[in-house]
């Protein structure tokens, strides 16, 4: 459906430029995005290089793995249908701490393993709607999504950051004065964002048992 609706507007972009006499100008427009994409690209690529350089270093020293067990706790409030020392809450850490970082390209692969590691539980479970074949326990086709599934996503999404790492380095790239200074609002609002989410999660999760 994006893609459609990308088709449409560039049409409808070209022709207008056409229409009104400013076709160059429309080519001009193209040129210079395209340039300025690929120097936005090889910005974050230096950016994503450092901080998975950073990322290897932690969990190297041991960093990450302290910080894993210290969100344990936080995980067994969420998650307490998921046995401890279960591999998906490996992943399910990872993912968050590289949030929480700001390393939000970093953390989908950790993302796609927990998900993948939830869904292999609920088919030990015995709930067929998990099980490779993708048919529901109704013989429809489709999966449905379990609690934890459900309240991943939702935390995923709605991660506290405390380093934005995307947004200081659009604001240095676009040539903000002060890079940095979306650091506190950003803490802020993930803050904010992510204690609706837990408080979300938990009341949708009572009113699913019930």
């Amino acid at each position: 459906m994006l893609n459609y609706i990308w088709a449409f507007m560039i049409a409808v972009g070209i022709l207008y430029g056409a229409f009104t006499g400013n076709i160059e100008a429309v080519s001009n427009a193209a040129l210079d995005s395209a340039k300025e994409a690929v120097d936005l690209c090889l910005t974050m690529a230096g950016v994503m290089g450092l901080w998975m350089g950073l990322m290897e270093i932690a969990q190297k020293a041991g960093l990450i793995a302290r910080m894993t067990r210290g969100i344990q706790p936080f995980l067994s409030f969420l998650f307490p249908r998921i046995p401890k020392g279960h591999v998906a809450r490996e992943y399910i850490s990872t993912n968050i701490i590289a949030n929480v970082m700001g390393l939000g390209w970093a953390c989908t692969p950790a993302g796609l393993k927990a998900m993948e590691e939830l869904a292999k539980l609920e088919a030990e479970r015995g709930n067929s709607a998990y099980l490779g074949d993708g048919r529901g326990t109704e013989g429809k086709a489709g999966r449905v999504a379990s609690n934890e599934m459900c309240t991943f996503l939702i935390l995923n999404i709605s991660s506290l950051q405390l380093i934005p790492v995307n947004m200081i380095a659009y604001r240095q790239q676009y040539g903000s004065v002060n890079p940095a200074g979306i650091i506190a609002p950003a803490i802020v609002a993930t803050f904010v964002s992510t204690a609706v989410a837990v408080v979300y999660c938990k009341m949708k999760d009572r009113r699913r048992r019930v």
